[in-house]
């Protein structure tokens, strides 16, 4: 019976773009979330406004993109890009209603409740307010503000991505009575949200209110008609073409200029707004009718994020959730070198500290018998302690040799500072690989010990970034195996323009054969279902969308295999359709941290294997971009492995359930136990640096006590 099935079926499959909207209203889940505190909610409608900025400034872009270009292919599900781009629209202003209710009906009334209140309109200011709002903009505004009217002299002016401005009607005085436009950006530089000394609790007010209830003193040989606040997006997807760029850094800047001026994908205006100003910012700006988005209040709601870290409301935000704890294995007067060599290491971040990575590479930089260091930096922090140990490695005299991938997404301007520090300091700086994107988190460290060379690795499946690494769950992994060493000189020699080793001991790499690695596996599992031996797979990634895998987990299904899928955005497999997909489900786990390690298991047998990756099961992962598996082989790491696997698989606090019409839905807790895998993993590395922590202190103090008696 199963070999008749066409596990090609585009109705098994679900589109991309629209899988991507339904993980956007998993966050915005946890925005209408009533048992949630109030000021963690605001951060997540927070983070539901800056994800849609990023999914059209570059998919709805894309879309557009090929549209324009009369591209009529249809994706997995059968769409074409027409159709998608209508479905998308159709579906993001369900999406922003949905925001906007959430802000004006739940969120607004319970910060008033709890004597914050944010003023929506600069009218419903009393006379002192006012007179505060004045003064505030006389000395702090206007001297920042660029008034700029449009003219037979003066041209319609550059509206910048992401900006906010206001757009204002205006007459001359005296004059004709003839309408005038003019538009004003609000500065990014100040503060959106401005406090207003009131004896009623808080009050806050944003800044383009108090702009607009000034406006009046930029234009002063008018009279304003009316004044509304309007917000664009631009296609901010660079086009490369690396094969005819000589310089790779050079054309990367250039392009990041144009995202200033791409072609305008998404007007947002004020609801209400004066249906004569909204015609001519349409016209002058060429956006259609679709892609005006009128908002129900603030446009813009990343603004949130500043409000979360207003001091004095901590009674209102989520205390449940621990700091980094110190990793057992590595104490903080140890040599990390030693510690490697007695056993490989498994870092659950950001439950334990990221700070032994950024040691690992500080104590190779002072090391004398340190000879080299290698590093592939995809996303690093603004002030990177990692960068400054590679600078200082290589005024050291080491050989430091570092891969900065140019082409990350909306980093481009931050890599290309870091690339050139690196190079000003003596490192080799690598740009990446024509056409590829270099993802792999790998670092090598070349190290002259008694008994020869030795070659310690890290590799991770999050960035070499301290500051989200407090934010992100990833794995990190410390080992000086003979095997991976001689795999990661592979990967280094490949990446700086060597020919590839002809085989690998360990590692697993995309674009060359990580993808067939993963089908094997897949495909493995399935015979051993076939022959009745027990077979099963968990994988936990960020997103799901390549046909290949998805055909061969439909396969696998249908054969017998158990498949629990915990993807945390994009899944284009759909769950439930009889004889396919039965065996498997698919949850997402949206919670206090950004979930984002990928971690596969394959029961093999009864022999279970891990795999740690830095790749989704993307296309673009799996065939655009240098990425890499590796194993989990020791029998104690495996089980921490494990340990996150069946924590996830069991939550049912943070837990939405693919369901088979496509939709999610929060786990049924009737008859279990309430359980936060988050939670517990913070829990569980608190045990595990107490313990250690204990075991020194017995190890410390008890020969003292022996000695005394």
């Amino acid at each position: 019976m199963a070999q008749e099935i066409n596990f090609s079926d585009e109705t098994y499959y679900t589109n991309r773009e629209l899988s991507w909207l339904l993980f956007n209203e998993r966050v915005l889940s946890e925005a209408r979330d009533k048992q949630m505190p109030l000021f963690e909610r605001l951060k997540f409608l927070s983070i539901t406004a800056s994800n849609l900025d990023e999914f059209f400034m570059v998919r709805v872009a894309s879309l557009m993109d090929m549209v324009n270009a009369g591209y009529k292919k249809r994706d997995i599900a059968g769409m074409t890009p027409s159709e998608q781009l209508a479905a998308v629209n159709e579906k993001t202003h369900q999406l922003v209603d949905r925001q906007y209710n959430t802000y004006n009906r739940s969120l607004l009334p319970q910060l008033s409740a709890n004597d914050l209140r944010i003023i929506t309109h600069h009218e419903d200011l009393t006379k002192e307010e006012g007179a505060f709002a004045d003064s505030f903009f006389t000395e702090n505004v206007y001297p920042v503000l660029t008034p700029m009217a449009v003219d037979s002299s003066r041209p319609f002016p550059l509206i910048r991505n992401k900006s906010l401005n206001l757009g204002a009607l205006m007459t001359k005085k005296n004059g004709n009575g003839e309408l005038e436009f003019a538009t004003v950006q609000v500065p990014s530089v100040l503060d959106r949200l401005v406090e207003i000394p009131s004896g009623e609790g808080r009050k806050l007010i944003l800044l383009e209110e108090i702009i607009e209830r000034n406006i009046h003193k930029l234009f002063l040989n008018y009279d304003i008609v009316c004044t509304h606040p309007f917000r664009i997006m631009r296609n901010a997807d660079l086009t490369i073409e690396e094969e005819e760029a000589e310089d790779l850094l050079q054309e990367i800047e250039k392009q990041l200029k144009k995202r200033q001026w791409g072609q305008v994908i998404r007007l947002e205006v004020e609801e209400g707004i004066d249906s004569r100003l909204l015609k001519l910012i349409r016209e002058e700006l060429k956006v259609p009718k679709e892609d005006i988005f009128a908002i129900a209040g603030p446009l813009d709601l990343t603004f949130l994020m500043k409000l979360y870290g207003m001091e004095g409301f901590d009674h209102l935000k989520e205390h449940g959730y621990l700091p980094p704890q110190p990793v057992p294995e590595l104490p903080e007067d140890a040599n990390v070198f030693e510690k490697i060599r007695e056993g490989d290491i498994l870092m659950h971040h950001p439950y334990q500290s990221f700070e032994p990575v950024v040691r690992f590479i500080r104590q190779a930089a002072k090391d004398p018998d340190v000879l080299a260091i290698k590093q592939t930096l995809y996303r690093v922090s603004g002030n990177s302690p990692i960068i400054a140990a590679l600078e200082q490695a290589a005024e050291n005299g080491k050989q430091v040799s570092v891969l900065v991938e140019l082409k990350a997404r909306f980093d481009e301007e931050n890599n290309i500072v870091w690339a050139k520090k690196l190079e000003k300091a003596g490192c080799h700086v690598i740009y990446g690989l024509v056409g590829l994107k270099t993802h792999s988190k790998i670092t090598l460290v070349v190290r002259r010990e008694e008994n020869g060379i030795r070659r310690y690795v890290h590799l991770g499946t999050g960035n070499y970034n301290d500051s989200t690494a407090k934010l992100y769950t990833d794995v990190g992994f410390f080992t000086c195996s003979e095997m991976i060493g001689e795999d990661a000189t592979a990967v280094f020699n490949m990446l700086s323009g060597y020919s590839e080793p002809r085989s690998w001991n360990r590692l697993s790499l995309a674009p060359h054969w990580l993808k067939d690695r993963f089908l094997s596996l897949i495909g493995r599992e399935r015979e051993y279902a076939l022959s009745g031996r027990p077979a099963r797979i968990i994988a936990k990634l960020n997103a799901l969308c390549d046909k290949e895998i998805i055909e061969a987990l439909y396969q696998a299904s249908a054969a017998g295999v158990k498949i629990d899928l915990i993807i945390r955005g994009i899944c284009c497999l759909r769950t439930g359709i009889p004889g396919v997909s039965e065996n498997i489900t698919v949850r997402s786990i949206v919670g206090n941290f950004l979930e984002h390690a990928r971690i596969f298991y394959f029961e093999n047998d009864g022999k279970p294997e891990y795999y740690c990756a830095s790749a989704d099961w993307m296309p673009r992962n799996l065939e655009r971009r240098v990425e890499i598996l590796f194993p989990i082989e020791k029998a104690a790491l495996q089980e921490k492995l494990k340990f996150i696997l069946d924590s996830q698989l069991k939550d049912t606090v943070k837990a939405q359930i693919l369901q088979p019409d496509g939709s999610y839905a929060k786990v049924d807790k009737r008859g279990k136990e309430v359980f936060n895998a988050q939670l517990a993993f913070g829990a569980a590395a608190q045990a595990a640096a107490k313990e250690k922590n204990e075991m020194m202190h017995k190890r410390v103090f008890i020969p003292k006590m022996h000695q005394d008696e």
